[in-house]
């Protein structure tokens, strides 16, 4: 178990984050998922982007008028059917390849920060890696514009 600088065990995942000094994103032996700010996304999507997958869990609507650049679109009310999705099945619904458990690490936002959670919790149980980006799209679109 690795610290994640809020006195809260971790263990080891597939990469750490630079946040505080190292700690990974393997969260299902967890009681809550990583967070992240925006600085330690910023860094991640800079040093890593191939392993992190960015998830906008909000509607289809509120996606399509603004997300973070590279950002895939699943509804929370969508996505544990989708998590359950043959790859091609993913791909045909998608239009982006299925997300592998244990292999790439997912980070779940929303519009103020309620649904992530409730999509890092699913992701968890289906075996998934991954954390929430604690500030939510209006953070990011107020920042990062």
């Amino acid at each position: 178990m690795l610290p994640n600088g809020n006195g809260v065990g971790i263990e080891a995942g597939p990469f750490a984050l630079p946040e505080g000094g190292h700690y990974a994103m393997e969260v299902r032996n967890m009681s809550r998922a990583p967070a992240l700010s925006l600085p330690a996304l910023r860094s991640i999507l800079a040093t890593d982007r191939d392993r992190v997958r960015l998830i906008d869990v909000r509607s289809r609507e509120e996606s399509a008028a603004g997300t973070i650049p590279g950002a895939l679109n699943i509804p929370v009310s969508e996505l544990e059917n989708a998590l359950r999705m043959e790859p091609a099945d993913f791909q045909a619904t998608y239009f982006a390849e299925k997300p592998i458990p244990e292999e790439e690490n997912l980070v779940f936002f929303c519009q103020i920060g309620s649904n992530e959670c409730h999509a890092m919790q699913t992701a968890r149980e289906l075996e998934y890696l991954g954390a929430n980006y604690e500030d939510a799209y209006r953070a990011w679109q107020a920042k990062e514009g």
